[in-house]
């Protein structure tokens, strides 16, 4: 079977989401068949990743520079802000081309049962992006389920004294979806459909 150094590297891919220990042991081997075409570039890029990429202390987002390049681009409406879960469903929203104007990442949901609260996610900062000169309207993007609405409507409730006008999204978001597993005309429909959240 085995040795350690390929058990750790099937362990490690088994934890990536969707795969399990089987499809992780495929990956490995199709890895490990590869070294130089695939393996080596991979973990140079893995390692260039680790070193580089931080969170943007404006909006939560990925990348190599704080603020990243949507809080710096100048061509981004700077009257919207779009509150989502993860990043994921910030880079879901960017595939789609619908939405221009600036981000918020909050780290998750509202969750009892995972122990998580309001001190667990980036809502200190987005409360103060609310109150700041220009911004008009908050997209509460979150995803259609219990612990999506439970957040946002905490937030609707936290934004109420801001001269901010709070939307959801509109139609097109099954409940029980998650942003990050939705087609790009769904988002941009939900995006366009957005509707007063409360």
């Amino acid at each position: 079977m085995a040795d350690g150094d390929i058990d750790r590297l099937i362990q490690l891919l088994a934890r990536l989401p969707g795969l399990g220990p089987r499809s992780a042991r495929r990956g490995a081997l199709y890895l490990l068949q590869r070294r130089e075409s695939l393996l080596q570039p991979l973990a140079a890029a893995l390692t260039r990743a680790a070193e580089s990429i931080v969170a943007c202390s404006t909006c939560g987002n990925l990348d190599s520079s704080d603020p990243c390049a949507i809080c710096r681009d100048p061509g981004r409406d700077r009257s919207t802000i779009c509150v989502v879960e993860e990043v994921g469903d910030l880079w879901a929203l960017e595939r789609s081309g619908a939405f221009k104007g600036r981000y918020h990442v909050l780290g998750g949901t509202l969750s009892a049962l995972d122990g998580r609260g309001p001190e667990q996610l980036n809502l200190g900062r987005l409360l103060e992006r609310a109150g700041e000169a220009g911004t008009e309207e908050i997209i509460l993007a979150l995803s259609a389920t219990v612990e999506g609405q439970t957040t946002a409507h905490y937030l609707v409730e936290r934004l109420a004294g801001l001269p901010v006008e709070v939307t959801g999204l509109g139609r097109g978001v099954p409940v029980g979806g998650s942003l990050d597993f939705l087609d790009d005309g769904t988002l941009a429909a939900a995006l366009k459909a957005r509707r007063p959240a409360g």
